[in-house]
């Protein structure tokens, strides 16, 4: 189904919001890490352990996450997931130990993946296929408008107030969040948890045993295992590295570090522009985003060429092409599962393929910590140039496994027709 004119886009701009605000939680740490590791006296790998035990939480709630909101609807999840991720991040102020850093973190990573089960779920029951890519990519922004606004906002509030009263100040604006929404969603569609009023939800049994039998889904979970490693180091290493390997100081961080954030911006509502053009254009909606995916998946590479030690400002670029392509990639692959599956369990799918997202960035936490504390940077830049040229093989045989799986919208299909006439719903 298809939401009113403007009711869906002022539930995207709600999203738009959470996810801002989601990713201010998310980022503090990253900005404050050299200081927080000075005040709680926390080494490289204590760091990189509480990085992965925020990424546990998050990939283990993943699933949870999904099926949730396809059981109690976008409305009253999105208020529980909004709700305990913002009082996570409010105690995460009040920690003394390292370990007590891990638990808030832990916690904030048990409600953090709900705002993107909601967000896909909202897209595939709001928009068509032709306004999908734009839809997540305009949603997904706030991701890098968080990234973007934390060094500056996180590093600010941090050196007038002190580290903690960063993670207060951004936990109750989530909380002040919650009644917007709560306000602004019908609730009618609240209640729509299927494609059709009068069909029964499936059960959970049921779809999580279809789903763990379906090549494609894992296909897919694969990819954004392979592919999201890059985007988590540049999210929760890259800050660290212009502080550590380039001797920047904390205010100098804040000041530039933003400029990589933007670009992932530009990426995030571009990828959905380009391939959204190529459906209007006539293109099938899956193998737009292909396409477009492969593209990314050629440039961000480039990130390879940081192991020449460049100038700050040629630094600055290449990062920036590669946060780019990589948001251009992750869009065009969420978008790609909204126009595979049908929207009555798409939170389900979505929540096993961000599964995969947080478990490849947990492991490379793991791998990226060991090289760090050794002062090897350069080895973690080599090692992420790998990843997307190997993360968009695996969506091509998704595709290619969709048109066999029985959960498919392309079931049976060879041609992507039955996707191709939906372009124009």
């Amino acid at each position: 189904m298809s939401g009113g004119g403007r009711t869906k886009w002022v539930l995207l701009a709600l999203l738009f919001c959470s996810t801002v605000i989601n990713y201010l939680d998310r980022q503090a740490l990253s900005i404050l890490a050299t200081t927080i590791q000075a005040d709680l006296r926390m080494s490289d790998i204590e760091y990189a352990r509480v990085v992965q035990v925020f990424l546990f939480a998050y990939a283990a709630a993943y699933v949870m996450a999904g099926r949730i909101t396809d059981w109690l609807g976008a409305r009253v999840a999105l208020v529980l997931f909004v709700g305990w991720w913002s009082l996570a991040n409010i105690a995460t102020g009040f920690v003394r130990t390292p370990f007590q850093l891990g638990a808030a973190r832990f916690a904030l990573g048990l409600g953090e993946p709900g705002n993107y089960t909601v967000g896909t779920k909202v897209v595939s029951e709001q928009f068509p296929p032709r306004q999908r890519g734009i839809a997540l990519g305009l949603y997904t922004a706030g991701a890098m408008i968080g990234a973007t606004l934390a060094p500056p906002l996180i590093g600010g509030i941090a050196l007038t107030y002190g580290w903690r009263s960063a993670f207060w100040i951004t936990g109750i604006a989530g909380l002040l969040w919650i009644a917007g929404w709560w306000w602004a969603y019908p609730r009618e569609k609240a209640r729509a948890a299927s494609d059709a009023p009068a069909t029964p939800p499936p059960s959970m049994k049921g779809v999580w045993g279809k789903l763990a039998r379906d090549r494609a889904v894992w296909a897919l979970v694969g990819s954004r295992m392979v592919a999201d490693p890059v985007w988590y180091f540049y999210l929760f290493w890259f800050p660290k590295y212009l502080g550590d390997a380039r001797g920047m100081s904390l205010a100098a961080v804040a000041s530039l570090a933003w400029v990589v954030y933007v670009a992932a911006d530009i990426g995030s509502i571009g990828g959905g522009m380009i391939s959204g053009t190529l459906v209007r254009r006539g293109m099938a909606p899956v193998r737009s985003r292909l396409l477009t995916m492969t593209g990314a998946a050629i440039l961000a590479p480039i990130g390879i060429l940081i192991t020449l030690h460049p100038p700050l400002w040629a630094l600055l670029g290449v990062a920036c092409l590669v946060t780019f392509a990589h948001l251009v990639y992750q869009i065009n692959l969420t978008t790609m599962v909204v126009d595979i599956f049908p929207s009555r369990y798409i939170a389900s799918v979505a929540g096993l393929i961000g599964c995969g997202s947080a478990l490849g960035g947990m492991l490379s936490a793991q791998v990226v910590g060991m090289l760090v504390a050794d002062g090897a940077f350069d080895r973690t830049f080599v090692l992420m140039a790998f990843l997307h040229p190997v993360a968009v093989g695996l969506a091509w045989l998704a595709l290619k496994l969709a048109r066999r799986s029985p959960m498919s919208l392309l079931s049976g299909d060879s041609s992507d027709g039955r996707d191709q006439a939906t372009a124009s719903a």
